[in-house]
């Protein structure tokens, strides 16, 4: 595993050159990849400038948004679908095989079934285009109560259930992208983790949360920082990685007013040591 930063998580607009530096200075690394930004500077330059900007600062690919929006309307998605071999490909090339998505935890229009339905159907080309580049994908589950109250009709927010869907999508390279807030808000237990593969896991986010809160009431946009408050038992979480083999990025996603208010080199350094505690603290 590898402590890896995610600027837009963190309230900081930066481009590939401001992100690397961000990542270097603070002590982190691995690095998001922005890919629409990267097929941008292979063009003005080239693949190996690309390559050469994260080797000479030391720094990791994290992982990377394949840029589809599936959940939309279908020339949207058509589109998308069309760019995708040649992102997925450009990933690949600079060494980035962790894709990652987010999956909605209800919906005033589908019921359960159909949005099933749908998300397999969309969900599906995108995993064998980038299969076929090699890459793995990670759905995002969204575990708050709070996030899907008021909702018609309830999808898949916790753990199993995403593990299920991207079992149903069938292409093999398809996990979950493991939010240790997402996890602890949908009551998913330690116990639960430990019967993950290292395939299941493509991707890691990690945060804690405010304290006195039942997981049940908590905000999804109202979080700690890692090791912050010890409300989520990451110490547990991170020997449980560890064991099943996980070696990616572990990436910060605080949504934390107070680091959002800093300035960029504050905030990236209050993150990589709230991820150094978190590292001490398991041992690691």
């Amino acid at each position: 595993m590898f402590k890896n930063l995610s600027t837009g998580a963190i309230g900081i607009q930066a481009n590939m050159t401001e992100g690397l530096a961000l990542a270097k200075n603070s002590g982190f690394g691995g690095l998001d990849l922005n890919i629409d930004e990267a097929s941008q500077l292979a063009q003005e330059h080239s693949v190996q400038h690309v390559k050469d900007l994260w080797s000479e600062a030391g720094i990791a690919m994290g992982g990377w948004g394949f840029g589809v929006n599936w959940r939309g309307p279908e020339a949207d998605y058509y589109a998308g679908l069309a760019q995708l071999p040649e992102r997925a490909a450009l990933a690949a090339e600079l060494g980035c095989y962790r894709s990652t998505t987010v999956v909605g935890p209800a919906s005033n229009d589908l019921t359960f079934q159909e949005n099933w339905d749908f998300s397999v159907k969309r969900l599906r080309p995108i995993a064998e285009i980038l299969k076929d580049h090699g890459h793995a994908v990670g759905l995002e589950f969204i575990g708050p109560a709070t996030s899907r109250a008021g909702s018609k009709y309830l999808f898949a927010y916790s753990m199993d259930a995403m593990l299920g869907l991207a079992a149903a999508v069938g292409t093999g390279n398809v996990g979950l992208l493991f939010d240790t807030w997402h996890w602890y808000t949908c009551r998913s237990t330690a116990d639960d983790v430990r019967k993950l593969s290292v395939s299941d896991v493509v991707y890691v986010h990690i945060n804690d949360a405010p304290a006195g809160i039942d997981p049940y009431d908590q905000i999804d946009n109202i979080r700690c920082l890692p090791a912050e408050t010890g409300v989520i038992p990451l110490t547990e979480l991170m020997h449980i990685l560890t064991d099943i083999g996980y070696e990616g990025p572990v990436t910060p996603e605080p949504f934390s007013q107070k680091v959002n208010e800093m300035e960029p080199a504050d905030a990236a350094k209050a993150t990589a040591e709230s991820l150094d505690q978190v590292w001490e603290n398991a041992g690691l």
